[in-house]
Parts: structure tokens; sequence; C-alpha cells
């Protein structure tokens, strides 16, 4: 990489792993992010268990997500996140409606973690894990962190642990979708949302926080 491109990375992130930790937190949205990314689930699950009635909880929770968009929107902050949960739970909405099933609201999220997985998964098996890219978004060339091959390294456990969360939420899911299980599909996207999320990031910080590598990529 070039003195002209090391320039060009935000002097606020001097190793990998801020680099990363960084660039997690902006995708994730935060803490407010997560939780309103939780939201429409929640509260789709809550009104199944207390009517039955799909079309009354796709409403509800609809309405909850614009609710939120709203508030974004008067707070004058990014709605991308909110955005995000809306088309989620509408695309849901969709496939749910379509076909009368209320087990269907959660079919998209479980093609979505299984695609997601996989793409890692490939992503590692090639040696492009796709953490690297992260690296390659704040240096400002999305390839450079591939000629090295600790870099390779670090990002493919990195990835490793991106990947499970996903990985086990179609494992935990798909069976409950085959079994018919609304409530318990509902309560399992809950728990394995932002709680797992969280847990997968911890570990990531700990992997991240016993290393200090210089954002600069050399040639392995």
């Amino acid at each position: 990489m070039s003195t002209a491109d090391m320039t060009a990375a935000p002097a606020a992130h001097a190793t990998v792993e801020a680099a990363v930790r960084a660039q997690l937190t902006k995708a994730l949205g935060g803490r407010r992010g997560v939780v309103e990314a939780a939201v429409p689930t929640v509260v789709f699950t809550g009104m199944w268990l207390a009517t039955e009635d799909l079309k009354l909880s796709l409403i509800v929770s609809i309405g909850s997500a614009v609710a939120l968009l709203l508030l974004r929107i008067a707070q004058r902050t990014t709605p991308q996140f909110v955005l995000n949960s809306l088309v989620g739970i509408g695309i849901g909405a969709f496939f749910a409606t379509r076909s009368g099933a209320a087990k269907d609201v959660f079919l998209p999220g479980i093609w979505y973690n299984g695609a997601y997985a996989a793409g890692m998964l490939l992503s590692i098996v090639v040696r492009w894990p796709l953490v690297g890219f992260l690296i390659g978004s704040v240096t400002g060339d999305p390839t450079a962190w591939h000629r090295d091959a600790g870099l390779v390294r670090l990002c493919s456990r990195l990835t490793w642990l991106l990947m499970l969360p996903c990985l086990l939420r179609v494992v935990v899911q798909l069976p409950l979708y085959l079994a018919d299980q609304v409530t318990a599909l509902g309560i399992a996207k809950i728990a394995l949302g932002w709680p797992l999320q969280v847990a997968g990031l911890a570990a990531m910080v700990w992997v991240l926080a016993r290393g200090r590598t210089p954002l600069e990529p050399g040639v392995a």
C-alpha cells in the first residue's frame, strides 16, 4: 500500500483491530440500531400470542416499525436501521399473507441467514474472508489486506465468529418452521437476534483486543 493510500485512511484507526471494531459498530447501528431491529419481531410475537390473528399481528408489527421510522425522521437521525427492519418485516408479511401461514413471516429471515452463512463460509474457503473488506473500506484499497497472510488469518477467524450466529439461527429455526411452531419461532428469533449478535461481537472484540496489527498490509 502506498503512502498516499495510508494517508487516506482515517487517523483514528491506527490498527486493524480498531478499524474492524469501528466498522462493525457502524454496520450494526450501535445499541439503538440493534434494539430497533428487534422491535417488529417482539411486537409480532406478542400480538400473535395474544390474538393468533395474523393480519392484526402484521399490522401492529409494521406499525411499530413505522413509528420508529417517524421518530428517527423527527430527530433527524439516520433511518437506515429502521428501514432495514421495516423492509424485513414487510417481506415477511408478503410471504405470510400470500400463504396464509403465520410461520412464513420468519421464512425470509431463515433464508437470509442461511445464504449469509454460506457466503461467509465460501469467503473463508477461498481465502477472501468477508471481514477483510471492512479493512479495505477503511484504507481505501479493498484488496490490499489480502497480500498479508497474517491479516487473512485474522479476518478468517473474525468471519467465522460473524458466521456462527447466522448458522445457529438456521439450525434452531428451520426445524421449528417445519414443525409449524409459530410462537417458538418468534421467541427463537428474539433470543437468537441481538443477544446472540452481542455475544458474537463480544467474542470478536476479545480476539481483536489480543492484537495490534498496523493498518498497512505488507506483501506476503
